[in-house]
């Protein structure tokens, strides 16, 4: 005899998978929603970095025309010309020229992060706009004030000579100082800024202690400071010797073309010899090479944790 309970209800989900469809339009809305705000940014990613990388990588197996552009035929020629001892100069030559920038940002940088995380309070935010405040400027229009500044008839010139120091004009542009000094003003917020965050975040009461125990200030800076900001450190460097390494502007303008970076001869590939695969390779080598260091950098900053103190 069939009681009213074993009447399924209209509607009603029936069997072994009963109150699952609730469930899994949950999940599937979730789903929808992730993708809804993951959609933009993986597009902007696929878009702008990975098919360009997948370009460069696929035209480093062919082989340039006759009259430029590519021909899709497989050669390995490109990668055999990156030993050459012409490119290994231009590639050592740029990496050393953004290693000295680098080091010369951090023993400038360090001092004036240090010293403005000192400021009181309302002090700092006047500061750290002071910083930034060159990158308010079209860089090129900042670049371009340095051959106004350094030029002969320009205005340094004018002034040693003004106060008697010199009596002829001196040769400040085209050379490898200019090059360092044009790379030092561009890209010293980028290493004062990550600095000031990780000494502003050291708790004082550790310096106090320091000091309470006998250390000088210089041992309490060395023991202490230095090493808990050392993530601050390698943010730094990383993020004003990428850029240097890559730069061909500055190079072009106050080096006058005397001094070839990477940058430079990976445009000149493109642009002038409109040898493409192996513009292409030549970039592919820089970006393996940055690659690397991020590597490294990441490994230090595990290495060294958030505390500063290397890690066993």
């Amino acid at each position: 005899m069939t009681t009213e309970h074993d009447i399924a209800r209209p509607g009603a989900a029936t069997g072994p998978l009963s109150g699952r469809s609730p469930r899994r339009a949950r999940v599937l809305g979730r789903a929808a929603a992730r993708l809804a705000f993951l959609g933009p940014g993986v597009g902007y990613l696929i878009v702008l970095l990975i098919v360009p990388l997948a370009l460069l990588l696929s035209y480093t197996i062919f082989r340039r025309g006759r009259f430029g552009g590519v021909v899709y035929e497989t050669t390995g020629e490109n990668f055999s010309r990156l030993v050459d001892p012409l490119y290994l100069d231009v590639f050592l030559g740029s990496i050393q020229t953004a290693a000295i920038t680098t080091l010369a940002a951090l023993l400038l940088g360090y001092p004036t992060a240090y010293a403005i995380a000192r400021l009181p309070r309302r002090w700092k935010t006047i500061a750290l706009v002071a910083v930034v405040l060159p990158f308010w400027t079209n860089f090129l229009i900042r670049v371009y004030a340095w051959v106004i500044l350094l030029s002969g008839p320009g205005l340094v010139n004018e002034a040693l000579t003004g106060i008697g120091l010199i009596d002829e004009p001196l040769e400040l542009l085209y050379n490898q100082g200019t090059i360092v000094t044009g790379l030092l003003y561009s890209y010293l917020p980028l290493m004062v800024l990550p600095l000031y965050a990780a000494i502003e975040r050291l708790d004082p009461q550790l310096r106090e202690a320091s000091a309470n125990l006998g250390a000088r200030p210089a041992r309490t800076f060395w023991s202490v400071t230095l090493p808990l900001s050392m993530p601050g450190v390698l943010t730094g460097c990383m993020f004003v010797f990428v850029p240097c390494l890559g730069n061909f502007v500055i190079p072009e303008i106050l080096g006058g073309g005397r001094s070839i970076m990477v940058g430079n001869l990976i445009r000149d590939q493109f642009l002038k010899a409109r040898d493409w695969p192996f513009g292409a390779t030549l970039a592919l080598a820089v970006i393996a090479a940055l690659v690397v260091l991020l590597f490294l950098q990441a490994w230090a900053s595990r290495v060294y944790g958030g505390t500063g103190e290397r890690r066993a």
